[in-house]
């Protein structure tokens, strides 16, 4: 760290015209390579990728994924002349993409079941030729510019209303922030200021996050034309890396201001803040990725790419904080200081060792540890009671935006047709040794599954069965009563699986379910399945990491199940309002619904990582006074001391960026940012300055526990600080030791 410091403070400009160079470079390149964001949900070996390997082979024309265009008149019925003309001419238009397949249109006599009873709801279905992550993103663009061309429509005294949904249509709907993104800087701004007293020093975090996540977006930009990338791993990125950008950079302008107040010159400043909160950051960055690896194990494209988009963010911001923050601290000099701190600073070059006094909320927490530690515990555990009812799933469009296209396709179908019409399951039946299919006679096992699905009081309607040209398969749509996120869908699609599969396959029949519903499903499956493997690693590592640096078995095992706590806290406010709805109208999102499966691991993983910055932060410093001390109440109340301000105004900035990213028009981002604000604030106002301290000061000298035979292995590693300096600060007079002890 010493070496990349020492160039700073050489070749500042070089340093800070270069990273403009990389993050503008980047961001050209990427435009003249064209980003290629999409999702992709491939997944092998289950029962719905089975049925669409199915349905590519006997029913090609079929194969690929749908979408639903749908129509409303004001007035009178779509089937009168002049709103089936214009009907008509919007079918044909899409018709001519190149991707689209086949169209079923409302107006054929095969599509009569598309118009609604009143005659004033109707629906197409567009299917493409393939799968909707492999359909050119500009073919999906325009079917959807076709549909909102015809919204609005004059027919006679009519007015055409349009809508345009699906899998397919998903892909136009790639979240975006909104104003909150501008707020959320705005207040962090403010907050350095305030913690700073310092315009200047306010710039320097500011600065440093921008152009390190302008250069990690053009990097991951680039990196999409070797693998596709998700449509909402940009974003998650902007929240990231704001947040984390500005902190880092955060916690080496603390320690850069607090040398020049202890008389260091400039240049012995930066290089001694880089040397050890630098050192910090770069650990703290290690623990975020050993996070982010958790997000790996389920071995789906789509997590490992946010993984991999989350990963080049935490990069850029790491190299930033420990090249571009010094490079600019060494322009600014001594103005990263209040005037009046500059003054006192003028007055009095040689400053004694400034010794942190405790708050008053540190002092409450050092005379009543059980105390505060019983009502830490009893705050947490109310928050995350919400999360018992933790119910994982897709929801579906009916929780996009009032007004975009998805969300009024899908109303004018529920209006229509149920709201099950806007997510039918798809049977792929494979008819063996009884093919081909007499009509007339069908066999036992097809006639038995029809009578099942009609039976069933889950199912408003079935389509079908639909022969291939060879006769040898055929296609059974079954439209549910509820809507696709609802719970009895989710039911009769395992009653689908279940009995009704298993009696037509004993009857020599192979049935695969496909469709949106049940591909939901097997991606929630495959993530639940990977759910304790992802813990152990991520947990694991992170105990494995912390006991080599705080030299201790007790504080990263606390650590982590404190984390645990943080983590059910925000689990449990995700529930209450995503799930159960309250509050939900406030930051607009409709009915509450199951959460998206990948939700938790990305919370959990970023939280995760974040929350053992702060622990890193905080911890280190308490242990470095300990061993120079020996004493375990003056290092966890002046460890305490020193470090908690700068935790709280870190977590301070965070919240209020996550936060501002329940103003994105995705659901999955309000639902990301008010889940990862939550937990910082639980984490950084509960967790490390109330349940830490005081667990700690209950478990004394127990808390640097480590076997002899584990000390000799583990590797010897300083995180943050300078031993002698350390003990210059921990060795004051007695006098002093008695002024702050404990009344």
């Amino acid at each position: 760290m010493k070496p990349l410091a020492r160039l700073a403070t050489r070749r500042p400009l070089l340093i800070l015209l270069a990273w403009i160079g990389i993050a503008i470079g980047l961001q050209v390149a990427s435009a003249a390579a064209g980003p290629d964001m999409r999702d992709t949900y491939s997944l092998p070996g289950t029962d719905s990728q089975a049925a669409y390997d199915l349905l590519g082979e006997r029913f090609p024309a079929d194969a690929g994924d749908t979408d639903t265009v749908a129509f409303k008149v004001s007035s009178g019925s779509v089937t009168d002349a002049a709103a089936a003309a214009a009907i008509s001419d919007v079918l044909e238009q899409i018709a001519g993409v190149p991707s689209v397949s086949t169209i079923s249109s409302p107006l054929t006599p095969e599509g009569a079941a598309q118009v609604s009873g009143n005659g004033a709801i109707a629906y197409a279905t567009v299917t493409y030729d393939d799968v909707a992550y492999n359909v050119p993103l500009e073919d999906i663009q325009k079917v959807g510019d076709i549909a909102a061309a015809a919204k609005g429509q004059s027919i006679g005294d009519a007015t055409l209303t349009v809508g345009h949904a699906g899998q397919a249509a998903s892909r136009l709907s790639n979240p975006t922030v909104g104003v909150g993104e501008g707020i959320g800087l705005l207040l962090a701004a403010v907050i350095l200021f305030f913690a700073f007293g310092s315009l200047l020093a306010t710039t320097v975090p500011l600065i440093a996050a921008i152009v390190a996540l302008t250069g990690s977006l053009g990097a991951l930009a680039l990196a999409s034309n070797l693998s596709p990338v998700a449509t909402s791993a940009p974003t998650l990125s902007v929240l990231l890396g704001l947040g984390i950008g500005i902190d880092y950079a955060l916690f080496i302008v603390n320690r850069y201001r607090r040398e020049l107040k202890g008389g260091t010159s400039v240049p012995d400043a930066v290089v001694k803040a880089t040397a050890t909160s630098g050192r910090a950051v770069v650990f703290a960055g290690i623990t975020v990725f050993i996070a982010l690896a958790g997000m790996l194990v389920p071995q789906i494209t789509f997590l490992s790419n946010l993984a991999t988009a989350a990963g080049i963010t935490v990069l850029f911001a790491v190299a930033a904080s420990i090249t571009l923050v010094p490079a600019l601290l060494t322009m600014y000099g001594t103005r990263v200081l209040s005037r009046r701190e500059r003054a006192v600073l003028t007055a009095d070059a040689v400053a004694a060792p400034h010794v942190a006094e405790p708050g008053a909320v540190a002092r409450f927490v050092e005379r009543h540890p059980l105390v505060t530690s019983v009502a830490a515990v009893a705050v947490l555990a109310f928050l995350a009671a919400p999360a018992v009812d933790l119910r994982l799933g897709n929801a579906d469009q009916g929780n996009d935006p009032v007004g975009t296209p998805t969300r009024i396709a899908y109303d004018l179908i529920a209006d229509g047709f149920g709201d099950g019409a806007n997510g039918p399951l798809v049977l792929a039946v494979d008819l063996g040794d009884k093919a081909p299919l007499d009509a007339t006679n069908p066999p036992a096992g097809l006639s038995l599954l029809l009578a099942d699905l009609a039976g069933d009081s889950s199912v408003a309607a079935v389509e079908g069965p639909l022969p291939n040209a060879e006769g040898n398969a055929v296609l059974i749509r079954v439209t549910p009563t509820g809507s696709p996120q609802d719970e009895a869908t989710a039911d009769l699609l395992t009653r689908v699986r279940g009995d009704y599969t298993a009696q037509a396959e004993e009857l020599g029949l192979t049935v695969h379910v496909g469709g949106t519903v049940a591909s939901n499903a097997d991606f929630t499956d495959a993530i639940a399945d990977s759910l304790p493997l992802f813990f152990v690693i991520v947990v694991g590592l992170s105990v494995l990491v912390l006991t080599v640096a705080f030299r201790s078995v007790v504080l990263p095992l606390v650590g982590a199940g404190m984390n645990l706590l943080s983590a059910g806290a925000a689990f449990g406010i995700v529930v209450a309002v995503f799930q159960h709805g309250f509050g939900a109208s406030i930051i607009g999102i409709g009915e509450g619904g199951p959460i998206e499966p990948f939700a938790p691991l990305i919370l959990f993983a970023l939280l995760f990582g974040l929350s053992m910055d702060y622990q890193v932060f905080l911890v280190s410093r308490v242990a470095e006074i300990y061993h120079a001390t020996g004493d375990n109440k003056v290092a966890v109340r002046r460890g305490l001391a020193e470090v908690s301000r700068v935790i709280l105004a870190a977590a301070s900035i965070m919240v209020v960026v996550f936060g501002s990213f329940v103003t994105s028009d995705a659901r999955v981002m309000k639902l990301l940012g008010l889940g990862l604000a939550a937990a910082i604030f639980v984490d950084a106002f509960v967790i490390r300055v109330v349940l830490m301290p005081a667990v700690m000061r209950l478990l004394g000298k127990a808390n640097w526990y480590l076997p002899r035979w584990l000390d000799r292995v583990l590797p010897h590693l300083e995180i943050d600080g300078d031993a002698d300096a350390v003990r210059a600060v921990a060795s004051g007079p007695e006098e002093r030791e008695r002024e702050l002890a404990p009344a």
